[in-house]
């Protein structure tokens, strides 16, 4: 992993509308994702993690709209394509992996031709003989046995499904694998196992993946950084070791309480109170703020900036590590 970055997010805006009005669910997010590296994007449901990933691939269909904001591919200005420029990208340049892939194999298909049909998409001059030899590889790679290539989706387990999904991916030689929840519907070991898969992955084809995920212990498991995201903005980036050993942001610190640790005997398992805000009308200043212990009259009128709290590459959107307020870090212990 590099410091070089691939996937640079600026100032983005998504917004859906309904009859209530609109519902901002990612505001002015910037975030840089660098070459080779896994960074795990976690927050509760509803947090806007999800419509981030599919802006990055330009894929908010109405009532969403992407309102603002700049999204780069290395020096490729993304919002400046055009649709057809832009289905270039996607699969070539950047793949998805969904949560559910059976809402993206089509039953109807065996799984070699899901990745003919995909290798030769993207590279008219294959041959169909070609693109299947390429399929088999990949599978084979994924530790499929190459004569299930011919077996239709709903003859896989779910977790081979998601190696499938991979492999759709692998086989573009995308950069970027955006993996949104991909182990929401698998049981603890084959959810080992994926995350094992992941590693090996971004070892093997010196990938740059987005694990999109509600589970922290799942990024604790791979991840090489985190972004921690709350209300459609960032509340802190920090490496992973950082964000566990030194949490700096009230949100996170409680995303982290909430997970029961198994070391501890009769431990009261902790609970954030409140909720996340209606985005039709959030809140003033910090979003967490009706939510933070340590709230002061500053963070319902101000929003605070994500800056640097430890280092260069730690940084947390709170009052409590700006000048304007004065009490101590040492206030979160």
């Amino acid at each position: 992993m590099t410091s070089e970055v691939l996937y640079s997010i600026r100032n983005l805006d998504v917004e859906y509308d309904t009859r209530h009005g609109g519902v901002r669910a990612v505001d002015d997010l910037s975030l840089d994702i660098r070459k080779g590296e896994i960074l795990g994007l976690v927050g509760e449901s509803g947090c806007g993690k999800s419509t981030l990933g599919k802006a990055m691939m330009r894929t908010i269909t109405t009532p969403g709209h992407i309102l603002g904001g700049e999204l780069w591919l290395e020096d490729v200005d993304l919002m400046t394509l055009s649709e057809k420029q832009m289905s270039g990208i996607r699969g070539n340049e950047i793949g998805m992996v969904f949560q559910d892939p059976m809402t993206s194999l089509n039953p109807l298909m065996k799984i070699v031709d899901h990745l003919v049909e995909a290798i030769r998409a993207h590279n008219k001059n294959v041959s169909e003989q070609a693109a299947r030899a390429r399929a088999m590889e990949m599978v084979k790679d994924l530790g499929i046995r190459s004569e299930r290539i011919d077996d239709y989706p709903h003859q896989f387990s779910g977790g081979m499904r998601q190696r499938i999904m991979i492999a759709l991916v692998l086989a573009l030689n995308a950069k970027l694998v955006i993996a949104d929840e991909p182990t929401t519907a698998l049981d603890v070991i084959v959810e080992a196992q994926f995350l094992d898969l992941l590693r090996g992955l971004r070892q093997e084809f010196e990938l740059t993946i987005l694990l999109i995920t509600h589970n922290i212990g799942v990024v604790a498991e791979v991840a090489d950084r985190v972004a921690v995201m709350y209300a459609g903005r960032l509340a802190e980036t920090a490496p992973v070791e950082a964000l566990f050993l030194d949490t700096k942001h009230p949100y996170s610190r409680g995303l982290l309480k909430s997970v029961p640790n198994i070391d501890v005997d009769h431990q009261e398992l902790y609970k954030m109170e409140g909720a996340p805000p209606n985005l039709i009308a959030p809140p003033s200043g910090c979003r967490f703020h009706p939510r933070c212990p340590y709230a002061v009259d500053l963070c319902s009128a101000e929003q605070p900036k994500l800056l640097a709290v430890t280092g260069d590459d730690h940084h947390a959107a709170c009052w409590i590590y700006s000048d304007r307020e004065s009490r101590p870090v040492e206030s979160l212990a």
